[in-house]
């Protein structure tokens, strides 16, 4: 899994600006059964920023994350379709309906929004978009003339020993993160913008997500995941100004300009064999994880923030943190000090044909650079990670460029407004 405070200021936040109070009210006032909004679903995030928002933002309680693969072959409906898409978020995340809306247009034609968060607060929306490898080149196919801008950072992840992959939850054209405080805003940002992309892209996977599994700034608390424990203790933070900028953000000299101030994302499916991890011992859970299930603490003592000691033995005098525990081979002092911020969520997709319990982790983590970052890191758990190789298995996988924000201020939307992307196809 991985090694994890209210929203924090504009310069942590990548530009990505919070507003709070009356004007998080511009959407509407509330739907029926919801007489009250905490002040958290009354946060409103700016969609424009030097980073696109839903990133060091402070990760919200709910997410819905959407694959998509391009349908069409030609390159203006594909930048047709971000430049829509941009718009489209835009007004979203102010908690605002498309267009005339769900009930403002004319009756003999579709309305401009499906009206499923209409009365809802902005919930603290965020929309982030990515690029993936398959949108340069499919099959030796430069698609849309722009295989020799393709960054090198991005790559099909190689598959790793344990993976169970299905095809279905793998890959993507393009892909859509909306995080929220309302799953229902979450969900009704990615059916909006699904609608917008019709006859040019489609749907490929999607997966909801609750209960965020880590923390993205210094004043959220620790969350737990799906087996108990805190997660994401050593997550890289927004206030974390120095890693930040040497772990998440791109930079021109990386190797493609119009990627600066953008990043990677890393998406991957993991299932819990929930029935097998739970009738394992209390001691058995607390070795192969490297951490007390309770407090948080690594095993070598101390509390959850104490830096684990691997050579601390323990009254037999072999370490008190297995050597494959997971923090031993996920911390990134196992890793050469490499970090990543990761931003994943719980979730359930019911019982399988067997009764058994479908959940897991939807693991989504962004770096700078996955070759250095993540790749290693993964090939070691994978063969070595008790909780992995026993506990747990991979079933989608995916990775994506995220491309930079809009800068403050830039006009979105028609035939000349700015865009997600746009410096890939300039």
């Amino acid at each position: 899994m991985a090694e994890g405070r209210g929203p924090s200021r504009r310069a942590l936040l990548g530009g990505a600006g919070v507003v709070v109070g009356a004007a998080a009210l511009a959407g509407g006032g509330f739907a029926a059964g919801r007489a009250t909004a905490s002040p958290v679903q009354l946060r409103q995030y700016d969609f424009h920023g030097e980073h696109q928002s839903g990133i060091v933002t402070p990760a919200q309680d709910r997410m819905h994350f959407a694959a998509f693969d391009v349908t069409t072959g030609s390159r203006d409906e594909l930048i047709a379709l971000l430049r829509s898409w941009t718009q489209g978020a835009a007004v979203l995340m102010t908690g605002t309906e498309l267009g005339d809306g769900a009930a403002g247009g004319s009756p003999l034609a579709p309305p401009d929004d499906t009206g499923d968060a209409t009365g809802l607060p902005a919930s603290g929306l965020t929309i982030t978009f990515g690029f993936g490898p398959s949108l340069f080149s499919k099959d030796g196919e430069d698609r849309f003339g722009i295989a020799d801008r393709q960054p090198s950072q991005l790559a099909d992840l190689p598959h790793f020993a344990g993976d169970t992959l299905e095809d279905r939850l793998t890959g993507g054209d393009l892909c859509i993160q909306a995080c929220a405080d309302d799953p229902q805003v979450a969900m009704h940002a990615i059916r909006n913008l699904s609608r917008l992309a019709f006859g040019v892209a489609s749907v490929r996977w999607a997966q909801l997500g609750f209960g965020r599994t880590s923390s993205t700034t210094r004043d959220q608390t620790t969350p737990r995941n799906l087996m108990g424990f805190k997660d994401g203790t050593r997550n890289l933070r927004a206030e974390d100004t120095d890693n930040v900028a040497r772990w998440l953000w791109a930079d021109a000299a990386d190797g493609q300009e119009w990627m600066a101030g953008g990043t990677y994302l890393v998406a991957r499916k993991l299932r819990i064999l929930a029935e097998v991890w739970d009738r394992a011992s209390l001691s058995e859970q607390e070795a192969t994880v490297g951490r007390a299930k309770g407090s948080g603490a690594p095993l070598s003592g101390g509390n959850e923030f104490t830096d684990p000691d691997y050579g601390r033995p323990g009254a037999d005098g072999t370490p008190l943190i297995p050597t494959d525990s997971h923090i031993a081979l996920a911390h990134p002092e196992a890793n050469g000090g490499a970090m990543m911020l990761r931003r994943g969520y719980n979730y359930t997709d019911g019982a399988d044909d067997l009764g058994r319990l479908d959940a897991g982790l939807f693991f989504l983590a962004y770096v700078r650079d996955p070759e250095t970052q993540y790749i290693p890191m993964q090939n070691a758990i994978s063969s070595k990670d008790a909780m992995t190789v026993e506990y747990v298995r991979a079933v989608g996988s995916a990775m994506f460029a995220v491309p930079p924000g809009i800068a403050a201020g830039a006009t979105l939307g028609g035939d000349d407004g700015a865009y997600v992307g746009q410096g890939l196809f300039g």
